[in-house]
């Protein structure tokens, strides 16, 4: 199943989606998706509705240099254990939404993600039952202020500004994450390409040990970092991340007005 939420012309929506290109339809969710979803009985044309980000998380948990080849190009050793950060849930904006470069940034970058979206409250999750508390996969854009992570030498400013975390175009419950390409597109030019399969920390593995910090309640999200290729963003360029049986994310860069 596909799980997005958009704005219909009767409000916003929790839906499923259906069919495909042209002809998809949204159906919309009695009250949230989790669980076994109940239908109001109202559709329309995905064309006649925005995709909105796909979820509304109470927190986005972050793993940093989690593909070897990402930890060479950003200049130092793959960690030996899984390295977390969180980004704050005013972050999120939806497929085709603008990323607005900070003023007192010198450098924006992409970063193509695959994520995890939680479907129920959980803690001290062992890694042979994450499946059990997975919602279901999205694409993501870690956007970064390069320049500020480095002089920080925390990340929370660089990662944590508005609209730093696009999320979508939906959720696919029904997926195998285990070895699916990711490839991100700036303007057209194809500027990361990798696998799942390359992850150093795999999904089960990323659930134990964040549930083991915090709880993770339903709609939090994990990003699961991001493969060799980051790089610098402009206004008035496109960013495009496409997993492999999910679908792409796209959204505008723009400077703030």
């Amino acid at each position: 199943m596909r799980l997005g939420r958009v704005a219909s012309p009767d409000g916003v929506a929790f839906v499923s989606i259906e069919g495909e290109g042209s002809d998809s339809i949204a159906k919309e969710i009695a009250e949230h998706p989790f669980g076994t979803p109940t239908f109001t009985g109202r559709s329309w044309p995905l064309a006649d509705v925005r995709l909105l980000a796909p979820i509304l998380a109470s927190k986005v948990v972050c793993v940093g240099k989690n593909y070897a080849a990402h930890a060479a190009e950003m200049g130092g050793p793959a960690p030996e254990e899984p390295v977390i950060f969180i980004k704050p849930s005013t972050a999120i904006v939806g497929p085709n939404a603008p990323i607005i470069l900070p003023p007192s940034s010198s450098q924006v970058d992409y970063e193509g993600e695959l994520a995890v979206v939680i479907g129920r409250p959980c803690k001290d999750v062992p890694a042979a039952r994450a499946k059990d508390v997975i919602l279901g996969y999205t694409v993501a854009n870690d956007v970064t202020a390069r320049d500020q992570q480095r002089k920080d030498g925390q990340w929370t400013r660089g990662k944590g500004y508005d609209t730093f975390c696009p999320l979508g175009p939906w959720i696919e419950t029904s997926l195998d994450p285990s070895d699916l390409e990711i490839v991100t597109e700036l303007d057209g030019e194809v500027r990361q390409r990798s696998r799942t399969s390359l992850l150093l920390h795999d999904i089960p593995k990323l659930i134990e040990w964040v549930s083991t910090v915090m709880t993770l309640l339903p709609g939090d999200v994990i990003l699961t970092g991001t493969p060799e290729g980051v790089g610098p963003v402009q206004n008035g360029q496109q960013v495009s991340v496409t997993v492999e049986g999910v679908g792409t994310l796209t959204n505008p860069v723009a400077a703030k007005r």
